[in-house]
């Protein structure tokens, strides 16, 4: 097996990021690690602080004050509890991994590493010209996003902020989907006995009633576009029926059942004509006015149905947003440069959207100190493998490569 020690010795963004990835740093408990970065970022001159919630804010001033400054931002929590984090590289010399007792740390230490290591490049390099240099370095990116939430965006001097957190090297994500929860209700207006009311066509089943609705409504794929999916739907979740006494039985028991759903399915009521079921959505979407629409299709399936059932039955279906989606800019500058960036190294710069939540949702959504809208693209500095498990591996070619693209868009940024 190859040397670790070795690896570290011969490159120094290496040896920063194992040095981080070796502090285990769970959500709500990165106080270790972001007292290293602290430490670190200060040893070589960079003015870096806590702020009031713990997360890391360090600046580098403009060396040409006709530039303009840019922001770089990374989360310093991991999946994973706080054992040990042993660290090495894989038989075949290609990644760096643990010992396969608990995830690496990968996600987004390897981030947080690279923005460190062009700090420290630039801190030793005064001659090279630019507009200054932000890092911010959040908690608990992997829960409750609580650090981005606490961030002082009108402190932000920068326009533009890359958020280091993809997992793909030479990805450049320039939008991402909301998450919004859908819940759809059915109740039938009258109950009735299984046996002796199954006569009655004015006693409707509120399960069949809702598996009519659900085979309506999209499920999957809405719309898409050049950079991927932009809007999906797709039910989580399908509860009704005499399920009620079953569940209080589970919870009354208060033991683990091999199976809570054949345990509810075995046991719940058949004898009665349902009347209340529900079913629980989640919707996606790149594209705020898409998901509009899509809500607004679904509204009108509901409303079809209430007029069919009126006086029988009625279905309602409410949308809450949990995160709005980080849109498209028309500011394309940071997409040319990086796309740019990559051909200058020799890697593929590739431009998507992506069908998920992140910090960069957040920054879409506020204004720095200037007043101007945040912008914020997701970039990826390394191939990460089987993330959030113990499997979880770095490429290490990928992420030296990383690092390039990195420094070559920051230093494109100040041409």
């Amino acid at each position: 097996m190859n040397n670790i020690d070795n690896l570290r010795k011969e490159n120094e963004l290496i040896d920063l990021f194992c040095t981080l990835a070796e502090i285990p740093s769970p959500s709500g408990e990165e106080e270790k690690v972001s007292q290293k970065i602290v430490e670190i970022l200060t040893s070589s001159g960079i003015d870096a602080k806590h702020d009031d919630f713990g997360n890391v804010r360090a600046e580098l001033k403009p060396t040409d004050t006709n530039k303009k400054p840019i922001a770089l931002s990374a989360h310093m929590d991991v999946v994973g509890d706080n054992s040990a984090v042993n660290i090495r590289i894989s038989e075949d010399g290609k990644f760096i991994e643990t010992d396969k007792s608990r995830p690496l740390g990968s996600d987004d230490k390897v981030g947080v590493s690279a923005a460190m290591q062009l700090a420290i490049y630039l801190s030793k390099h005064p001659e090279i010209k630019h507009g200054g240099l932000e890092l911010i370095f959040t908690k608990d990116e992997e829960q409750n996003m609580t650090g981005i939430h606490n961030v002082k965006f009108n402190e932000i001097n920068s326009e533009y902020v890359l958020v280091l957190d993809a997992d793909k090297l030479g990805q450049i994500q320039i939008s991402g989907a909301s998450y919004t929860n859908g819940t759809l209700t059915v109740d039938a207006l009258k109950g009735g006995h299984s046996g002796i009311d199954i006569g009655d066509k004015t006693r409707l089943n509120a399960v069949k009633l809702i598996g009519e609705l659900i085979n309506e409504i999209p499920q999957g794929e809405y719309k898409r576009d050049e950079y991927g999916t932009v809007t999906s739907i797709n039910i989580g979740c399908v509860i009704g029926g005499g399920v009620e006494p079953t569940i209080q039985k589970i919870v009354q028991k208060g033991q683990e059942q091999k199976s809570y759903i054949e345990y509810v399915a075995n046991n719940c009521l058949t004898n009665i004509i349902n009347t209340k079921a529900m079913a629980k959505y989640s919707i996606r979407s790149s594209e705020e006015e898409n998901e509009n629409q899509l809500i607004e299709d679904i509204k009108n399936i509901v409303e079809k149905f209430n007029k069919k059932y009126e006086g029988l039955a009625k279905a309602e279906f409410v949308a809450k947003s949990k995160m709005k989606a980080f849109e498209k800019s028309d500011d394309e500058t940071i997409q040319k440069l990086c796309v740019e960036a990559c051909e200058h190294i020799g890697i593929k710069g590739d431009v998507s959207s992506f069908h998920a939540g992140a910090e960069t949702h957040i920054y879409a959504h506020e204004k720095n100190k200037n007043g101007q809208v945040l912008k914020p693209y997701l970039l990826g500095l390394a191939d990460i493998y089987n993330m959030h498990s113990s499997n979880e591996m770095v490429d290490i070619e990928s992420f030296k490569k990383g690092y390039e693209f990195l420094k070559e868009s920051f230093l494109l940024f100040n041409k």
